[in-house]
C-alpha cells in the first residue's frame, strides 16, 4: 500500500526456551535509513534475525510494505523484497569473488554485476581470488554486494563494520550512504555509534530486548548523559 511504512514490526516478542530475549519490539521505517544501536546481548541480531524468518519462536507482526511477511520462510522473506547481511560476514571460502556474484545476480534490476564491481573496484580488482584470501574489509564488500544483487526494497545489515580497520570502516560508511541515496531502505544494526549517526539521522536504542529510546543523532552525539544511560560510552564530537 502506498501510505504503508516500508517496514513496520509490531509487538514482536521472541523466546528461547525459558530466555525471553525480545520484549515487544514495535518500530516503523521507510525510506530514510533508520540505525538502531545497543550494547552486546541487547537483542539486536535477534531482532534481525526475526525480521528474517530465521527465528521460529518470534511472536507478532511484520510487514513489508505492507504485507505481511511474519512466518514465512527465510527464503520467502528475501523473495518479497529484504536482503540480509549477517553479523560476521559468511561468505564461502571455496567460491570466487566473481562466482559468488553470479549466483546471486540477474540481468535485470538496478543493481547488477557490473554496478557491483563499480561500486567496490576492490572486489572487481580480487575477482577471481577466493572468499577464504578475501580480508575481512573486502569479504564485508562482498557480503554487502551479495545482498544488493537481489534487488531488495530494504537491506537489513548486522554490525557491517565490526573488526574493521578504521580506513575499510570509512569505504564501508560511504558505501551505506550510497545506498541510502539509491532508493534502498537500511536497517543498519550498528555497536560503532559513529557510523550509526553517520548513516542515518534517526536512531533507535535497544536495552534489554526492547525499543528504550528513539531520538535523532545530533541529540545523542550531544548529550553524554543520555549516552552514559543508554549505551555506557563515552566519546569525543
Amino acid at each position: 500500500m502506498a501510505n504503508d511504512p516500508l517496514l513496520k514490526v509490531e509487538d514482536l516478542h521472541v523466546y528461547y526456551g525459558a530466555s525471553h530475549v525480545l520484549h515487544g519490539v514495535t518500530l516503523e521505517t521507510g525510506a530514510a535509513p533508520l540505525s538502531l544501536v545497543g550494547r552486546n546481548g541487547m537483542g539486536k541480531t535477534t531482532l534481525c534475525q526475526a525480521i528474517m524468518g530465521l527465528v521460529p519462536s518470534a511472536r507478532g507482526e511484520i510487514h513489508l510494505g505492507g504485507r505481511r511477511i511474519s512466518g514465512r520462510r527465510p527464503h520467502k522473506v528475501a523473495r518479497v523484497g529484504i536482503g540480509y547481511v549477517p553479523q560476521g560476514r559468511r561468505v564461502f571460502p571455496s567460491l570466487s569473488v566473481d562466482e559468488h556474484l553470479r549466483l546471486f545476480g540477474t540481468p535485470e534490476g538496478a543493481w547488477t554485476i557490473e554496478r557491483v564491481y563499480d561500486t567496490f573496484p576492490r572486489l572487481a580488482e580480487r575477482r577471481k581470488n577466493g572468499g577464504g584470501a578475501l580480508s575481512g574489509g573486502e569479504q564485508q564488500m562482498l557480503a554487502i554486494a551479495r545482498a544488493l544483487l537481489l534487488n531488495p526494497r530494504l537491506l537489513v545489515m548486522d554490525e557491517p563494520t565490526e573488526g574493521l580497520a578504521p580506513v575499510i570502516v570509512e569505504q564501508v560508511v560511504e558505501v551505506l550512504r550510497e545506498i541510502g541515496r539509491s532508493g534502498v531502505g537500511l536497517l543498519l544494526v550498528e555497536q560503532n555509534l559513529m557510523v550509526a549517526t553517520e548513516v542515518s539521522d534517526r536512531i533507535m536504542v535497544m536495552m534489554n530486548g526492547e525499543i528504550a529510546l528513539e531520538t535523532n543523532a545530533d541529540a545523542l552525539l550531544n548529550d553524554q548523559g543520555l549516552r552514559n544511560r543508554y549505551l555506557g560510552v563515552s566519546i569525543d564530537v
